[in-house]
């Protein structure tokens, strides 16, 4: 991959990291939240728990997708982004475009998909 492109998508990804690492800390400052007052009834404490347990969820998703950009900006470094983990061929610039962290080019994801598919049944 050219060095133009190599940069734009690491600028590509570092865009989503700030973006990640800010949503983070939004959840951060109003998630979990404790409301000690033993006169919130059994519904209200319910609702407290799920709303904790979304947000831990989405930040869990959201740190995984930290860890795969900062890969991801480790492989530009290292000269193997856009390499495919499992063939080594290149992974299509639109597959990149649209999913800047894909480790598989578009045939070994399908076939991914289909092993998943299969052991699921």
């Amino acid at each position: 991959m050219k060095k133009e492109k190599l940069e734009y998508f690491r600028q590509l990804l570092l865009k989503e990291k700030k973006r990640i690492i800010e949503k983070i800390e939004k959840l951060k400052k109003g998630d979990i939240y404790v409301d000690k007052d033993e006169t919130k009834d059994v519904v209200d404490a319910a609702a407290d728990e799920i709303d904790k347990a979304f947000i831990m969820r989405i930040r869990d998703r959201e740190m995984k997708l930290l860890n795969k950009i900062e890969e991801s900006l480790k492989k530009i470094d290292n000269g193997t982004y856009g390499i495919c983990e499992e063939c080594g061929c290149e992974i299509e610039e639109k597959r990149l475009e649209a999913r800047p962290v894909a480790t598989l080019c578009i045939s070994c994801k399908e076939e991914q998909e289909e092993l998943e598919k299969k052991n699921k049944h």
